[in-house]
């Protein structure tokens, strides 16, 4: 049986504005992306966001509510992946890590083009605060 695969990504706030990287690979490649990534076995979807956003940021983050649930089967171009988006916030130096080209602090009514459904999660995300 074939089942989707399972990521995790963090909507991480510092000072009012959203932590983006710049995707170094595929898909999207150079487009801006929420932190996030695979989760891996052994590892709560929790430990993956905070894993991811340290791999990706640099930064710490705390988990702060569930975003959503992200399933669409056509949402990756690499297949079915459902991801597990937290709302969080973010301490710490930032700083362009693991698959990331580049990160910054974007405010949220003026974002780049985003990957993936990234600025669908970042609008649902907004506006549970």
């Amino acid at each position: 049986m074939k089942t989707p695969m399972l990521a995790a990504d963090a909507l991480i706030l510092v000072d009012g504005g959203v932590v983006l990287i710049r995707r170094e690979n595929p898909p999207y490649q150079g487009f801006y992306a929420l932190p996030g990534g695979f989760v891996e076995v052994g590892e709560t979807v929790e430990e993956a966001a905070k894993r991811e956003a340290k791999e990706e940021t640099g930064l710490e983050i705390r988990l702060l509510k569930l975003v959503g649930i992200y399933s669409k089967p056509d949402r990756d171009p690499r297949g079915h992946i459902v991801s597990i988006c937290y709302l969080a916030l973010g301490s710490g130096e930032l700083s362009a890590g693991s698959d990331a080209r580049s990160a910054g602090v974007f405010d949220p009514e003026n974002l780049p083009p985003l990957a993936f459904d990234h600025a669908a999660i970042i609008r649902d995300g907004l506006e549970k605060l």
